[in-house]
């Protein structure tokens, strides 16, 4: 007998039929992958990062690949939220999965601006806020470091935005846990991580670096132990749910993460190598549940025998 598999999540009032996510910044605005499968088969879909106006980026070269990932100086290139309103929501508001909003700024006040903006888009179902962004009036040094900032920046999106509130955390902390305790203090009702690790590359015959910004994010199969390591800490010291990120690349890979605590996977780099990424994880996901006879995917998270 084939029994169905119960494999719905819930992150905050997000209700996903499956726990197949994708990555910011890896999926566009999902209207590129319509031709290569169903997207309503996804379980969640999270566009490209969004600024208030729109953003160019870095100059090139701006992607380098390594050998077992690859190194991103994009710089958050986007259209800006207006024109996603305007010219990408339309779209994504026909598809069935939950749309997630995935937004950034230079200043506490331009992501409460930004959360109080979606919050009229009815059709955007959470946002993911990115805390790895430069705070300027801090000298630059990022949000998602100081648990302060991050709280504050978390507390501020909160107050604007009345539906689910994703923190997107950075790896490039001595203590993930803080992070993660101050921005679920501040109201967050999910967690995602980890986001790039920074890193760079040098061309040794012209001694320069390989990317136009010198440094960039490191994502792929190289930082999926790093990051399977940090959804088990954070899993230990928070309630909120866990979306894992950071090399999934197969079924295996996505299981590790909800041994480790997470609810949720979302496929990044995967995406660039094979653009069905995502559904052959889903499909694996299922085969496996059936293999061990595991009736609802929400037993198998959190199970890590230590």
């Amino acid at each position: 007998m084939n029994t169905k598999i119960d494999l719905s999540v819930t992150i905050g009032g997000i209700a996903m039929s499956n726990p197949v996510m994708t990555a910011s910044g890896t999926f566009g605005y999902a209207r590129e992958f319509e031709p290569l499968f169903d997207l309503n088969r996804l379980g969640g879909i999270v566009v490209k990062g969004l600024s208030l106006e729109p953003t160019h980026g870095n100059p090139p070269p701006r992607i380098v690949e390594t050998s077992c990932g690859m190194l991103n100086a994009i710089g958050l290139e986007n259209v800006g939220i207006e024109h996603f309103i305007e010219h990408k929501l339309p779209y994504l508001s026909r598809l069935q999965p939950p749309i997630v909003a995935n937004i950034y700024g230079k200043t506490i006040e331009e992501y409460a601006q930004l959360a109080a903006r979606i919050d009229d888009a009815a059709a955007i179902d959470g946002v993911e806020v990115n805390i790895s962004c430069p705070n300027v009036k801090a000298g630059g040094v990022a949000f998602g470091v100081d648990p302060k900032a991050a709280h504050d920046v978390v507390q501020a999106v909160r107050e604007q935005f009345s539906r689910t509130v994703i923190v997107k955390l950075s790896p490039n902390v001595t203590d993930i846990t803080a992070i993660a305790k101050s921005v679920e203090d501040a109201g967050a009702d999910g967690l995602s991580l980890i986001n790039t690790i920074t890193g760079m590359a040098i061309d040794i015959h012209s001694r320069k670096p390989k990317l136009a910004n010198i440094t960039g994010g490191l994502s792929g199969p190289a930082v999926k132990p790093v990051a399977v390591r940090m959804v088990w800490q954070v899993a230990q010291s928070t309630k909120i749910p866990i979306i894992g990120i950071g090399g999934i690349q197969t079924a295996e890979d996505a299981i590790e993460f909800f041994i480790a605590g997470a609810s949720a996977i979302q496929i990044g780099t995967a995406n660039f190598v094979n653009p069905r990424a995502t559904m052959d994880v889903l499909d694996g996901i299922q085969d496996y549940c059936r293999q061990h006879n595991i009736q609802r995917l929400a037993d198998l998270v959190k199970t890590l025998q230590t």
